[in-house]
């Protein structure tokens, strides 16, 4: 079972919560994952060569689980070089879409490539901050719901 495999993180430790600005709000959407299992399982996980991986060292994909809006899926930070989940959480689509939309939107009003933020807490401790640009989102069956994804102009996917 994958969940096994993130070295004894489940998926149930994990509890997201998306603030998704709207309109004329300049600021950034944000995704904030609070994590209540054990915390050096957390920072092993998202440690790699004794620092912690940074913006440029993961990617955040979206997988849903079955088809429809009101479904639920499996949100993955990965190491970008390996491939290897970091961690992985149960969201709601719905949340995530409202991500991505917020995104698309703060894009067009901001003058940063960053268009959103993944801010990771564990036991109500900050622990990271990640800005990022791009949040893949895939069907059921694994395909890449381009509509649903935030893929920065010039990205050749």
């Amino acid at each position: 079972m994958l969940e096994q495999a993130i070295a004894g993180m489940r998926r149930d430790y994990f509890t997201p919560s998306v603030e998704a600005y709207a309109g004329d709000d300049s600021r950034r959407p944000v995704l904030t994952v609070e994590y209540d299992g054990p915390a050096d399982r957390l920072e092993d996980r998202m440690t790699k060569g004794g620092s912690m991986l940074g913006d440029s060292d993961v990617d955040v994909a979206y997988r849903l689980k079955e088809e429809g809006d009101a479904a639920e899926g499996v949100l993955a930070i990965a190491d970008r070089v390996t491939g290897e989940y970091a961690l992985e959480l149960n969201a709601a689509a719905a949340d995530v879409f409202d991500l991505v939309d917020a995104a698309r939107e703060f894009g067009q009003r901001a003058d940063t490539e960053d268009r959103y933020r993944v801010v990771l807490e564990s036991d109500g401790d900050h622990l990271l901050t990640y800005d990022k640009a791009t949040l893949l989102v895939y069907d059921h069956r694994g395909e890449l719901l381009r509509s649903r994804s935030l893929i920065p102009s010039g990205v050749e996917l």
